[in-house]
This record gives structure tokens, sequence and C-alpha cells, in this order.
């Protein structure tokens, strides 16, 4: 008779200065501490589920924190230069961390393994979160909205950084097109995104304020067919330019655009001193 091999211990994580837990006794305050393993290998609310690698990172922390289930992504950029979890993953636990309460996260010293516990989503009022450069804002506004839906109350946060970045979506694309998607799954209020200031790359300085209401109910939907194009918005901005930029873009695009459909809309938005962040460039951004 041979023995069965024993079962895989419990993880151990080190005691490193990112490790992060939350401060009970304040909402939204974090402090440094060691991280104490759970004897029962798991939450109270479900199984802890693994995941190995760096991909999906945002779709797993969020699903963790609305569904309720604890996670363990291990071998995070093992075999890159600068292996771990890089800043703005950091940054995006510290804003799923603010708008829970009960919520733990905890990183070995080397950044390659991570565990979260999700506690309740709570929301809020007059909330702030500093977004590194390294992303733009629409990297946090993707799953920020997703997750302040189903908080315990309406969520009214500030967000100051990058707000368009060529490797995320721009706040203005967030604003026209996914700030009202969830009305159509019964959402009765609407999410307002608000620019107070554009940043963009390197140095960014921008400010965005979202208002996020909680939504009671859902209800599905059919999409059985896309349509057709009826009407192109955009938006052309400059930060610390000459405003002939935006026109000159506003005029490319139409030349374009109007060769397809002749209801064509397209605003200028010029920005000066502080709402101009601290970077100068123009883009725009459109949409059908």
């Amino acid at each position: 008779t041979v023995a069965p091999p024993p079962p895989d211990p419990t993880p151990t994580f080190f005691t490193a200065t990112t490790m992060a837990v939350r401060n009970k006794r304040k909402r939204g305050g974090i402090r440094t501490t060691p991280y104490a393993k759970d004897p029962s290998g798991g939450s109270t609310r479900g199984e802890t589920i693994r995941f190995r690698g760096s991909n999906e990172f945002r779709h797993r922390v969020l699903f963790a924190a609305i569904s309720g289930r604890p996670i363990i992504i291990s071998d995070i950029r093992k075999d890159d230069e600068s292996p771990g979890v890089k800043d703005f993953e950091a940054s995006l636990l510290q804003l799923v961390d603010t708008l829970s309460s009960g919520s733990t996260v905890s990183i070995n010293e080397t950044g390659t393994k991570m565990r979260y516990t999700p506690g309740t989503i709570e929301g809020g009022y007059d909330l702030k979160h500093a977004c590194p450069a390294s992303r733009g804002m629409g990297y946090y506004l993707e799953p920020l909205i997703l997750l302040c839906l189903f908080a315990k109350r309406n969520t009214q946060i500030t967000l100051s950084g990058v707000t368009d970045s060529p490797g995320d979506l721009c706040v203005d694309s967030i604003r026209n097109v996914m700030a009202w998607l969830p009305n159509q799954f019964g959402l009765e209020e609407k999410i307002t995104v608000k620019v107070l200031a554009r940043g963009l790359n390197p140095k960014g300085g921008g400010k965005v304020m979202v208002t996020i209401p909680i939504v009671k109910q859902l209800k599905p939907i059919s999409l059985l067919d896309c349509g057709k194009i009826k009407r192109f918005r955009g938006v052309a901005y400059v930060c610390r330019c000459s405003p002939q930029f935006a026109n000159r873009m506003v005029s490319s695009a139409r030349s374009i655009l109007n060769k397809f459909i002749p209801d064509v809309y397209i605003v200028t938005d010029h920005c000066k001193g502080k709402e101009a962040g601290e970077s100068s460039g123009f883009g725009i951004s459109l949409t059908a």
C-alpha cells in the first residue's frame, strides 16, 4: 500500500512594505502590516481561486471584488527583467481597497505572488485617488464604473493623473460611450464623468470627477442587430498648444467622415493654465 502524497501547503507570504491591509477603524486608510495566514485556507464567502501570470489582472481583481471570492495570483512576470506587480496594478488594488471595507491585499517581497481577499463594496463621496502616469485613467475608469454599480451607496470620486493615453481609452470615449451603457441594463440614474483638467504624458496633471449611482436590479437585453451608423461625434483637444492644431484635426476628420455620413459634429477643447495639466500635446476622440 502506497500512502497518498501530502496536500500542497498553504502558500506562505513574506512580510514586506508593499503589504497593505485595510484599516477597519477608518475606511480608506492603509497601513503596512505582516500578512496573517488564514488557517482555513480560504474565505467564508467561497474557496480561494488561484491564477498564474499577469494576464487579465484587473479583470480578475474586479470579478473577485464583485463575487466576494478571494484569489491568489502567482508567477507574475517571473521571467521578466523587472518581475512582479507594476505600479499601475498596485494603484488599481489600492483603488479597489479604498472603495471597500474589510478587504486585504498581500504581496510577497519579490512581487510575483499576490493574494486579495475582497470585502464589502461601500462606495462613498468626496473620495480621491492618484493614478500613476504609466497608464491612462481609462485603465481605472472601466473597472471603477462596473464595481461601483454594486456598492452600498452612490460613489463620487476624483481621479488625478493622465486623462488621455494612447494605450487606454480616453475620458471622452468613456463619457460618451461607456457611461450610458448601464442605463440599458436597468440603471435609473445617469453616470456623470466631468473633466476638470486634462493631463497628457509624461507628467499628467489631469483631474476627472466621476459620479456613479448604484443599480437596484439588472435586466437582460437582446442585442440581435448592430444596426447602421447614423452620426459621428468627437472632441478635438489641445493642451498648452496653439488652437490651430484643434481646427486642423477637425478639418481633416470631417474631410474623411463626410464621405460616408453628413451628420458629423466635432467640438474643440482648448485647455489653458491649470486646466491643461503639466504637459503639452493634442489629440482627438471620435465616436460613431
